[in-house]
């Protein structure tokens, strides 16, 4: 009778084809689960071999798909995508393949949002509302070489 909590390579295997049928992953979410269920050593190996064999696990698509969705969905700027990617233990190539699915034009156009929501319909944008502006789409992952010129550029517009 095997421990309790113990599951063999066919079990397992059968559980994380579902867990990442659901939804991407990457292979340090993996491992971790794996660990979680108590799969170890050259067994957690052959798991994650034969899911990146049968294409379960692919890194770069995990990459591709997350930054489009923190774009899309929660707004987030390169930089705090690729910070996160980074804790993810994600490689450097497949962040940089994750970064080309972010379009210029709709990014740049995302920052102008942002800003625009978060100093409202004010009709004196004064020095203090400008610099907590600024903080916040700089906290949102938006690089200060963008942030900075768009919120004057957008300050001087509603001044005219």
């Amino acid at each position: 009778m095997p421990k309790k909590g113990y599951i063999n390579f066919e079990q397992a295997l059968k559980k994380l084809q579902h867990y990442c049928a659901y939804q991407d992953r990457c292979h340090y979410e993996v491992r971790s689960k794996l660990l979680d269920l108590g799969v170890y050593g050259d067994t957690l190996e052959e798991v994650i071999a034969d899911l990146v064999k049968d294409n379960f696990l692919n890194e770069e698509r995990f990459a591709r798909s997350y930054a489009r969705g923190k774009f899309r969905m929660k707004k987030w700027g390169r930089q705090k995508i690729t910070s996160n990617l980074k804790m993810k233990k994600i490689s450097a190539y497949c962040i940089r393949k994750a970064m080309t699915e972010i379009d210029e034009f709709e990014y740049e156009e995302t920052l102008k949002e942002i800003i625009m929501k978060r100093m409202g319909e004010k009709e004196d944008w004064d020095y203090a509302l400008f610099q907590k502006t600024g903080q916040y789409v700089l906290s949102r992952g938006y690089e200060s070489s963008l942030v900075w010129p768009m919120i004057s550029k957008l300050r001087l517009k509603s001044e005219i």
